[in-house]
């Protein structure tokens, strides 16, 4: 990918992830729809340019809309696209690590043992499969739309699922909850009401993925500008 190109494709992914940050659900899920955008971004910018893209749309959104919760979304969206792009390249040790590590620091917590499993079974699922997600990836790259489809959701699931784990991370392990939150009843509450919420964007990043997804990720690779995600995962497969 030119240079020239790569900056332009940053430019524009930024642009698009602050824009959608200040649309919301009319049922005020606890996101914003840049997380929506995160898949696509990971697969066509890979996962450096990616994360670069994600960090600046999300901090240009910020601070053009103050947040009270800023520093969850502004590491959780760009920690997602990096995670995401090291699986459209078949990179699947990194991300295994960092899941192992998150995780383990969230259930060695006294309210990771605590708070009730069912809220993160998404991310343990994701956890499941970040190995047939990145075994996958090569069909990101091809012209095969079914296989494309069914890679691009397993990616997909995988990206929102870490977009929620850095949050418990930073909220539980890193110990934000106890500036956010007055007892641990009050965390209880706003946590498991979140985890419904979760369940439900879910779902929503895997339909938009395989509706608005799969045509954007085609219509990249028909350019050209997939090449370099391309040769990177046939080489690590």
């Amino acid at each position: 990918m030119r240079k020239s190109l790569q900056a332009s494709l940053t430019a524009i992914f930024a642009a698009l992830h602050s824009v959608l940050y200040f649309v919301s659900l009319p049922f005020g899920l606890w996101r914003n729809w840049g997380i929506y955008l995160e898949p696509v971004e990971a697969v066509v910018l890979g996962p450096r340019i990616g994360f670069l893209a994600a960090l600046v749309g999300s901090l240009v959104a910020r601070i053009a809309m103050p947040d009270p919760l800023w520093m969850f979304g502004l590491i959780a969206e760009p920690v997602s696209v990096l995670i995401a792009g090291l699986l459209a390249r078949a990179r699947w040790k990194p991300v295994l690590i960092a899941y192992a590590v998150m995780l383990s620091a969230y259930f060695l917590h006294p309210f990771g043992t605590r708070l009730p499993l069912w809220t993160i079974l998404d991310i343990l699922l994701a956890l499941l499969l970040i190995y047939p997600a990145a075994r996958l990836s090569r069909a990101l790259f091809g012209k095969d739309v079914k296989s494309l489809s069914i890679a691009l959701v397993a990616v997909s699931f995988v990206c929102i699922a870490t977009d929620s784990l850095v949050r418990v991370f930073l909220l539980v392990p890193c110990g934000l909850y106890g500036a956010l939150f007055p007892s641990y009843e009050a965390l209880y509450a706003v946590f498991v009401g979140g985890a419904a919420s979760s369940y439900v964007e879910d779902v929503i990043v895997v339909l938009v993925s395989f509706v608005a997804g799969v045509p954007l990720v085609m219509s990249a690779s028909k350019l050209g500008i997939l090449q370099k995600n391309r040769r990177k995962a046939e080489k690590a497969l």
